[in-house]
């Protein structure tokens, strides 16, 4: 197995050096392709998550609390709507009587001045008509 060690670039111009203190250089690792190329490189050590801090489990009176509270918004919302229904039915049941009375009356309308508008109509009194019917003038 072949090592190979990269090299460094030198930049075309020089700046001057600092000393720094390594904090640890990371091992260069080779590996062997199943094809026969050797790949070279740092070894990078995965980044750990933090742990999970272990969270107090809900008490049951604030879950309790919470669940009252959406049944509250949720009867009151409910109530709310039955409400706007009734007052919608009602409006509607109102205007249907309106419009009923109105047909009612323009119906009672046409036919009173029907009735008394036609003067040269023939008036015909079924008594009259029986008696003379039955009295034959000869």
């Amino acid at each position: 197995m072949d090592v190979h060690h990269p090299t460094p670039i030198t930049p075309a111009h020089t700046a001057p050096l600092v000393p720094v203190q390594p904090g640890g250089i990371p091992a260069i690792a080779s590996v062997v392709l199943p094809d026969g190329r050797v790949v070279t490189g740092y070894a990078i050590t995965p980044v750990q998550p933090e742990p999970v801090t272990h969270k107090p489990p809900v008490s049951r009176a604030a879950a309790n609390i919470a669940l009252g509270g959406v049944g509250f918004a949720a009867v009151c919302g409910g109530l709310f709507l039955l409400t706007a229904f009734i007052t919608a039915l009602t409006a509607l049941i109102t205007q249907l009587v309106i419009l009923a009375a109105v047909l009612f009356g323009g119906w009672v309308a046409v036919q009173v001045f029907s009735a008394s508008g036609h003067k040269g109509a023939t008036t015909v009194n079924i008594r009259k008509a029986v008696i003379k019917r039955n009295h034959f003038h000869g």
